[in-house]
């Protein structure tokens, strides 16, 4: 697979990440539509698997167990800023229900990102990123 469509992929997904935050913010989305975090984790886990795809030699050894301790380790330094911020800043209480919805979600996103990065290399015929 092209190093550059991988790229150009990445500042895709990146930048609806950030027009979906911002009309989430405006329009109020977080919180009048129930589910919209979890599309939002699941699109961060999905780019951060592309992220550390692209970063990552795919010839390694246990290649998909990595980029997925990634997008793990990512998902919880992100909630601990959540929990953090929230407790300082919103005074909302921790809800652990939710911080392991989250952490699924980016679990979700990041698998589906090996399983497109899986499917580009079956059609190129190559065994990593090029």
């Amino acid at each position: 697979m092209d190093r550059k469509k991988l790229f150009k992929t990445l500042a895709l997904v990146i930048i609806l990440i950030f027009f979906a935050d911002f009309a989430a913010h405006k329009l109020h989305w977080y919180s009048s539509i129930w589910y919209f975090d979890m599309l939002m984790h699941f699109l961060g886990g999905f780019w951060a698997g592309l992220v550390l795809i692209w970063l990552l030699p795919a010839r390694s050894r246990f290649f998909v167990y990595k980029i997925l301790f990634g997008i793990l380790l990512v998902g919880i330094l992100w909630e601990i800023f959540q929990i953090l911020v929230n407790s300082a800043i919103a005074q909302n209480p921790f809800d652990a229900l939710d911080s392991t919805s989250d952490i699924f979600f980016d679990l979700a996103g990041g698998a589906l990102a090996v399983l497109y990065f899986s499917k580009k290399i079956m059609l190129s015929g190559s065994n990593e990123v090029e």
